[in-house]
């Protein structure tokens, strides 16, 4: 079954005010005037109630769909599309430095692209700690909607640590007073992710559709949070009796104003370019590690150069780098948060990690014979022909995490897995990341994650920096 968010906008509230002014009132009148409510700040009173609770949970939704790929007016990058560039899976092709910062792996502490990024994903626990509290005083029935704000904060709390470097403050924004967070580890806060996946199972046990939705997505995104964690079997079992065709999406809407964020950075402003192994206009920049996402014509990921009616081949908006592009989304498509091929691939995982190579390779060879869709394709058995088991140790390894890298392009979960590559596999950073000389000119940094910018240390006298770097 397909589970879709909600299309809709968070409730603002406008106060006006109305009356009679007497003869010779001019002072009340100005001070009316230079008092005039904020359209922008929703008064709290105006949420204390069933429907209220309601529309706060509809605006954690729709800060979830901002958080993950979709894109604004405002054209602020998620993190889906800024992990993806710091590593194989997009290449930089637009004017910011900021992308280029997050591209060669050399990303400063005030990046404002970086900066926004992570405040959408700290939006996202408020604003579903807000909807919890409202829901369970005024809406606790369904409890599946109370679920599902659990989920949605697991989620952001899942990204923040798979994305992230050491030291990442969880601040209790929908408490009063604010209670301004500590710095904490990745496994801390993968920890903490996981908790919010309990809760969301534990309010999701029924058997109405709602529910099950709920429970299942949240048990993939717990999953995931258990791979962040090293307990790769524990990870499989959270994910067992999950189809594979579910999915749990996010959509984007023209009338909400908000864009698939990899349609609208990458084909419509080609801000991003697909990634190759083979970089620069001639393709004759190795990129070593990593993964030929455009070269390989993968029919999980078709790509293209794009070309103009006259046959030229169209730049990007830096004018200078050939755009590639990928028709796997449109501008309105809705692309998965979770789904069951995740499920599928944890599975793969923990056979490998239980020394269980041929269960690896039969859990991958049903995913490329079972038609599934993906964004706009639907995939074709005959163009995904079953794996053979490459014996090596590493080979089994790199064969794992390059069919994950396909079936997941785009959505969040590469750079987690190349830092689990790193902590978990025993592979150094150079076996990893992208390393050499950068397309730009430049050499490629040592940057394996998202740094906490400084927006955090000027609000927050309990962070200063990160407190490593470290995958």
């Amino acid at each position: 079954m397909r589970h879709f968010l909600k299309n809709g906008r968070a409730v603002v509230v406008t106060v006006t005010v109305a009356g009679a002014v007497a003869i010779g009132a001019c002072s009340s009148l100005k001070n009316d005037l230079l008092e005039a409510p904020d359209p922008d700040i929703i008064d709290p009173s105006s949420v204390q109630s069933a429907a209220g609770a309601n529309a706060v949970r509809v605006g954690a939704l729709a800060r979830l769909r901002s958080a993950t790929v979709t894109s604004g007016n405002n054209g602020t990058d998620g993190t889906w599309l800024l992990g993806g560039l710091l590593t194989d899976e997009w290449s930089t092709s637009s004017t910011f430095v900021q992308n280029d910062e997050v591209d060669e792996r050399q990303i400063s502490t005030s990046n404002s692209s970086v900066d926004a990024s992570l405040r959408l994903l700290y939006r996202v626990p408020t604003a579903a700690n807000q909807a919890i509290a409202l829901l369970t005083k005024y809406k606790p029935a369904p409890s599946s909607d109370i679920a599902e704000m659990y989920f949605v904060r697991g989620v952001a709390q899942l990204q923040l640590a798979s994305d992230f470097c050491n030291g990442i403050p969880l601040t209790d924004a929908a408490s009063i007073p604010v209670v301004l967070g500590a710095p904490l580890t990745v496994d801390q806060v993968f920890a903490v992710a996981v908790a919010s996946f309990d809760s969301a199972r534990a309010l999701s046990s029924a058997t109405d559709a709602a529910s099950v939705a709920i429970n299942r997505a949240a048990s993939i995104g717990k999953a995931r949070a258990l791979l962040g964690l090293n307990q790769i079997a524990a990870a499989a079992t959270a994910v067992t009796g999950v189809p594979t065709t579910f999915t749990y999406d996010v959509s984007s809407s023209l009338l909400s104003g908000s864009n698939n964020g990899i349609w609208s950075e990458a084909a419509s402003q080609r801000r991003y370019t697909i990634g190759d192994s083979l970089e620069g206009n001639d393709h004759k920049i190795l990129v070593k590690n990593a993964i030929p996402f455009f070269s390989a014509k993968d029919p999980r990921l078709p790509a293209t150069y794009s070309v103009s009616a006259k046959g030229d081949t169209t730049k990007s908006q830096d004018g200078l780098t050939f755009s590639r592009t990928t028709p796997l989304y449109g501008q309105t498509t809705t692309i998965a948060v979770v789904n069951g091929i995740d499920a599928r691939l944890v599975e793969a995982e923990a056979a490998l990690r239980a020394n269980n190579p041929a269960g690896m390779i039969t859990i991958l060879n049903a995913l490329r014979a079972t038609p599934l869709t993906i964004g706009t394709i639907t995939t074709s058995p005959a163009a995904l022909p079953p794996l053979v088991d490459p014996v090596n140790a590493d080979a089994r390894i790199n064969l794992l995490f390059r069919e994950k890298a396909f079936w997941t392009f785009s959505r969040g979960e590469r750079l987690g897995d190349l830092r689990r590559l790193v902590r978990q596999y025993g592979r150094t950073v150079d076996q990893v990341f992208p390393v050499g000389t950068h397309y730009r000119g430049t050499t490629y940094g040592p940057d394996v994650n998202l740094p906490i910018t400084t927006g955090e240390s000027n609000g927050n006298p309990n962070f200063t920096a990160c407190l490593d770097r470290k995958p």
